[in-house]
């Protein structure tokens, strides 16, 4: 097992070798150089506080289809309820993209009952991915009821990793009912107009689930992912 952990000069085995629950590591650092390594070998960090990095790759793997309108019509395989697309449509939300990106990751890990995998490492190691252009935030905004002057409230948010065509979404958040709802449609239809080919929401959660999450198998994922990070011309900002 040894020699499986050396050569590769990373501190995981290969998914292909490890178990459904998809502890494929442990150890390494947070830098640019590893992080988008893990991404592109379908590995990525999960750890709490005071707990060494921890890498994953699980079987099955979590995604939203974007090449499909097998949920919502223009959304791909995302579900927009009608209520949820009327909001949309209203305009009560105002969506931004990179406007506020370690707010939104902080937020993400925020309130958390478990404790919280935003660590000051986490978030130093992915700020440095957002200001080298693989990392990005899309946030959603809401008027404020304060009088005074028109300003706008953050109301929710996503983050992830782009490499190639892939889209790797590490967490959300709201503190605005559908705040966090309108920020995935908005992404979904980004990646979608943008040329994407794959989003990655790690593993289906009940929540993602009513959005339309689906489940593939690791080895499936891992084909879709090395075709997604070969595309060339894709752009999310």
């Amino acid at each position: 097992m040894s020699g499986i952990w050396g050569s590769r000069d990373v501190p995981w085995i290969p998914p292909e070798l490890a178990d459904a629950d998809g502890f494929v590591g442990v150890g390494g650092d947070l830098s640019p150089r590893t992080l988008l390594r893990a991404y592109a070998d379908g590995v990525f960090p999960w750890f709490n506080e005071g707990d060494p990095i921890l890498w994953w790759s699980p079987d099955p793997r979590g995604v939203i289809e974007l090449n499909t309108d097998t949920g919502t019509p223009g959304y791909g395989g995302l579900h927009v309820s009608r209520r949820l697309a009327r909001t949309i449509r209203s305009g009560r939300f105002r969506v931004t993209v990179n406007q506020c990106f370690e707010t939104v990751m902080r937020s993400c890990g925020d309130c958390r009952p478990e404790g919280t995998w935003v660590t000051s490492d986490m978030l130093a190691g992915y700020a440095e991915l957002h200001r080298l252009g693989h990392a990005h935030s899309l946030e959603t905004w809401i008027k404020s009821e304060d009088e005074g002057p028109e300003t706008w409230e953050l109301a929710g948010g996503t983050y992830g990793v782009c490499i190639g065509g892939l889209f790797a979404a590490e967490s959300m958040f709201y503190r605005v009912t559908d705040g966090s709802k309108v920020a995935l449609a908005a992404l979904v239809q980004r990646l979608r107009e943008r040329g994407f080919a794959l989003l990655d929401v790690q593993m289906k959660t009940e929540h993602t689930s009513t959005m339309g999450a689906s489940e593939v198998p690791r080895s499936e994922y891992l084909k879709r992912l090395r075709r997604a990070i070969a595309m060339t011309g894709v752009s999310f900002a």
